[in-house]
């Protein structure tokens, strides 16, 4: 066994417990297809204690050890965490990478992020309590009015595979800084670093409850915590399949969520590009973290009078990314997760060619890796806009191209989609890439690149993708209920009825 990670139980109460009907769950190493450990299977049972011990971290002292105390108080754990998190950076970038393949130097950048968010979310913790009772404008002098931001309870987070950690930190950072306590579901094929989130929380002496975590499959862990009566709000970024299951869920008890879902996002490429520039971006924007992005520019619309040449330089590109062992020094692309998305991604090439696509390069195994879940990076031409490939979330490092002609053209195709997550745009026109920001119907638009994503600015979709939005203000907006306090302020009667007659 290479590599092994710590052996970890569920995080319930500020405790590590076993859970209730034993069961673990192997880790495989998606580069080696070795096991390298396991991690506990939570059941219903193990769900009803976790939100059981949120419950209880909420309403303790009447609220006043944590939902009710001061921003300022939660601000000083969230920095804890960041600084913990900074400490232990080697350490979780290489446990990141032996769970679900991601390239070492995008897993140390991960854990940059995850420290650098919980930083943002303890600043706004802080300002939080600047923004209590703002007075509201009333138009009768004999009442004063004014809000509060109060948390929106106990909160059910679940989270993808994809950016293991980051993902969750997204969601954990904001719902704690509002004051919420919360359930984390990770996803069942990537957990080992929210487990270890867990012992940072430990460590830096996060009060009991306020933070549980239970690792487990979505029908027997996801699926009761969504469904949960005692559960105020669900967060949830996954599937969109998974999300309409989330929402018949909540709405059985009238709860709100979030939703994160899928995505299949275009990329428009003008003439009057740079062309090495573009194509670098191009790729950048779909083989980034292996290609499983929900926000992935999977589907490039290029000028025709430039999509010989662009084609061209996109091969060329692609069979100079270094594929391999995601642990080895200047990897840029490791392996899918697990078989099941190895052998999905492979349908979905298959089928492409089957329809009339024509793959342009990848589309299969490396040669000189005879062992783990690799996909070469794959280009795909001659794609109809009805084919599978063209429509459907691939969830790994798969490229399709259609040309266009004109710009009213590239933004019907772009807009063409049941998802709308992001779209890029990259021409040398600020006018042009002004109006096509405004007419792509997406929740982030990208100028001249393709996927920065930056914890002060919203981050979310539409249509199917989706909606909420996380990350800046608006993801503290996610776990605040807002509250009307309106007082009488005048010594006279109401005198609406008339008094009762004096005897």
């Amino acid at each position: 066994m290479s590599g092994a990670i710590p052996r970890r139980q569920l995080f319930i109460d500020g405790e590590w417990r076993d859970p209730v009907r034993q069961k673990r769950i192997p880790v495989i190493n998606p580069a080696t297809e070795e096991p390298i450990g396991d991690i506990p299977a939570a059941t219903a049972e193990d769900v009803e204690l976790a939100v059981a011990a949120a419950r209880r971290a909420l309403t303790r002292n009447r609220g006043k050890d944590w939902a009710r105390t001061s921003g300022a108080a939660r601000a000083k754990y969230l920095r804890a965490i960041a600084a913990k998190i900074t400490e232990r950076k080697s350490e979780l970038a290489k446990l990141e990478t032996l769970d679900c393949g991601k390239p070492l130097d995008e897993a140390a950048w991960d854990m940059d992020d995850v420290a650098g968010c919980f930083e943002y979310y303890a600043d706004l913790a802080d300002a939080l309590d600047g923004k209590q009772r703002a007075p509201v404008s009333l138009p009768m002098q004999t009442f004063k009015s004014y809000v509060l931001k109060e948390p929106i309870g106990v909160v059910g987070l679940i989270t993808p595979w994809n950016y293991p950690l980051l993902m969750a930190s997204w969601k954990v950072a904001p719902a704690l800084a509002a004051g919420c306590t919360a359930v984390l579901k990770p996803s069942e094929l990537a957990s080992v670093t929210c487990l270890e989130l867990a012992d940072v929380c430990k460590e830096v002496g996060l009060p009991p409850g306020v933070l549980n975590i239970v690792t487990g499959f979505g029908p027997e862990a996801g699926a009761p915590l969504a469904s949960h009566p005692h559960v105020d709000k669900i967060a949830f970024t996954g599937s969109t399949e998974t999300g309409r299951r989330i929402m018949t869920a909540a709405a059985q008890t009238i709860k709100p969520v979030s939703l994160e879902l899928g995505g299949k996002s275009p990329i428009i490429v003008f003439e009057d590009v740079d062309i090495e520039k573009a194509v670098e971006w191009t790729l950048f924007g779909c083989f980034w973290t292996n290609g499983q992005i929900c926000s992935a520019t999977s589907r490039l619309l290029v000028h025709e009078s430039i999509s010989k040449e662009f084609m061209e330089r996109l091969v060329a590109w692609a069979k100079n990314i270094k594929i391999s062992n995601p642990l080895e020094e200047g990897c840029r692309l490791g392996p899918v997760v697990g078989e099941g998305q190895y052998e999905k991604i492979k349908k979905f090439i298959s089928t492409a060619k089957s329809e009339g696509a024509t793959i342009l390069c990848g589309g299969g195994r490396p040669q000189h890796l005879e062992k783990g879940f690799f996909i070469e990076p794959t280009i795909i031409k001659d794609v109809d806009a009805s084919m599978q490939i063209w429509r459907e979330e691939v969830f790994g490092p798969v490229l399709c191209i259609k040309t266009f002609g004109t710009e009213e053209e590239a933004v019907e195709l772009a807009n063409d989609t049941h998802f709308g997550l992001a779209g890029a745009v990259i021409s040398k026109d600020p006018e042009r890439c002004n109006r096509a920001s405004e007419e792509i119907q997406a929740g982030i638009v990208w100028i001249n690149c393709s996927q920065p994503c930056f914890c002060q600015a919203p981050w979310g979709g539409n249509k199917r993708s989706g909606f909420g939005r996380e990350l800046g203000e608006w993801g503290l907006d996610n776990y605040l209920s807002v509250k009307q306090v309106t007082e009488y302020i005048s010594d006279e009667p109401w005198a609406w009825y008339p008094p009762p007659s004096k005897l």
